[in-house]
């Protein structure tokens, strides 16, 4: 646990491209309707990223706006933490890229992969060069461009995912009730053929053959996924409540990974709190994988739904198996 130091988080920001495609678009696409749609997953539509541009142009558009937002220069930020499952290209990192964009010369950084728990994991381990005194101003960022890994034939996959990013910037607080309180992760690697990507490794590099048989596109067992998800994103969320001696009432928000509504709703039931505490965007933006939660953060913010003081969770579940929480008391 955190010694001198406690990692709070002092400016959010969110990106989303203009473009929308409905559920009215995907049905002249493939065979779905938006009935079937909103019924299964909550989602109307999602945004999806011009052609030519990658994860990094949005990362850098949210990084860029936590400058402004917060009043620093670029020089000032130690580290970039960049989570993605879709980087621009494999190397250099999405981290590099961010930080030549943005004009941060004096800070270093990599990228993190680990699905749809990306963020929080990058949000844990930022906070952790915060806490040991080693960085005072750490830029976290998850951003997305599913759009370039989905196969809009499948619909299995197409009709779940979007395009965005989200930022937050850590920074020390004396206060040792403030900030990151506390976290917990874990992982199940038995689950991995679930939900992968299986081509463009050194397993499955880049050919003909890879590319016929649609290796480089998003594959899920969506039965297996969310017999998974449900039970683990709803445990994970009740557990870290649980170990810390508080209750659904104490929460003054959940902010949740938004993959689908019914397993957002399971989690807040699990945790005994009511919709009024939960952020929910799935509907406007689909899953943009690593964006999720700090763009529902930034908009709970933009919205007046958090106040100095006020505890929140944030918990998500999502590929390798992977699924995990964290509890912060907002300071801002």
């Amino acid at each position: 646990m955190p010694g001198r130091w406690n990692a709070a988080v002092t400016a959010v920001a969110k990106y989303l491209p203009e473009r929308r495609l409905t559920n009215a678009d995907l049905e002249k696409m493939v065979d779905t309707s938006d009935e079937w749609i909103r019924t299964r997953t909550g989602i109307r539509e999602r945004r999806i990223l011009e052609k030519g541009l990658g994860s990094s142009h949005m990362a850098i558009q949210a990084a860029r706006q936590i400058l402004d937002h917060r009043g620093i220069g670029p020089d000032e930020i130690d580290l970039i933490i960049v989570s993605t499952v879709t980087p621009d290209m494999m190397f250099p990192a999405t981290a590099c890229l961010v930080q030549d964009g943005i004009g941060a010369k004096r800070a270093w950084g990599f990228d993190l992969s680990a699905a749809c728990c990306g963020f929080l994991y990058a949000l844990v381990v930022g906070a952790k060069f915060v806490e040991t005194g080693a960085h005072r101003k750490v830029l976290v960022i998850g951003a997305d461009k599913m759009s370039s890994i989905i196969d809009y034939t499948d619909r299995e996959t197409c009709v779940l995912f979007g395009d965005g990013a989200g930022a937050v910037l850590l920074e020390p607080v004396e206060d040792p009730e403030t900030g990151l309180l506390d976290f917990l992760f874990q992982v199940d690697g038995a689950g991995g053929k679930s939900l992968y990507m299986p081509g463009g490794g050194s397993l499955n590099p880049s050919t003909h053959e890879t590319v016929d048989q649609k290796m480089h596109f998003v594959h899920q067992d969506g039965r297996a996924v969310f017999k998974f998800a449900v039970p683990s994103m709803a445990d994970v969320s009740a557990e870290i409540l649980r170990q810390n001696n508080l209750t659904g009432e104490d929460v003054a928000l959940f902010i949740p990974h938004q993959a689908n509504l019914r397993i957002i709703d399971a989690a807040a039931r699990r945790m005994g709190i009511g919709d009024d505490k939960v952020v929910v965007n799935i509907d406007r933006y689909g899953n943009t994988t690593c964006g999720t939660i700090p763009i529902g953060l930034t908009e709970a913010v933009e919205e007046g739904r958090l106040k100095k003081g006020d505890l929140l969770v944030l918990a998500s579940a999502g590929a390798g198996f992977t699924w995990g929480s964290a509890l912060l008391r907002w300071g801002i």
